[in-house]
């Protein structure tokens, strides 16, 4: 059985930080795309960040771009997501996904396994 679990949100002031972690068990994802999506109350889920299977070829939602950075360690089976200057429209619950394919694609149907989900709330 494939498990994503997400830990690293939580309550942050305006400006702070947290690292999200993402960590999978029952199968290796090392050549597949890997995601961060979020979904804030009242609209749909979105895609934040993604990362191809190298590593190397990244996609940041405009209102994130240069606050976020994905991240992946294969050998570990983990994707991160650094989020740096947060402010309160970044609140949502974060939810990691796992893909199929190992190109860095962006839409809901290209992702075949996602975790529970993880709070971030920031205040202002």
């Amino acid at each position: 059985q494939v498990q994503l679990v997400e830990s690293g949100g939580g309550l942050v002031q305006a400006g702070g930080s947290l690292r999200l972690s993402c960590a999978v068990s029952g199968r290796t994802f090392t050549t597949y795309a890997r995601a961060w999506f979020r979904q804030a109350p009242g609209k749909e889920r979105e895609p934040v960040a993604t990362i191809d299977w190298s590593g190397i070829n990244t996609y940041y939602a405009d209102s994130v771009k240069g606050r976020f950075t994905i991240s992946r360690d294969n050998a570990k089976n983990t994707v991160y997501l650094q989020m740096n200057s947060l402010k309160p429209g970044h609140t949502a619950v974060y939810y990691c996904a796992a893909s199929t394919v190992p190109d860095s694609v962006r839409t809901l149907k290209d992702y075949n396994y996602w975790g529970q989900g993880t709070q971030v709330t920031v205040s202002s």
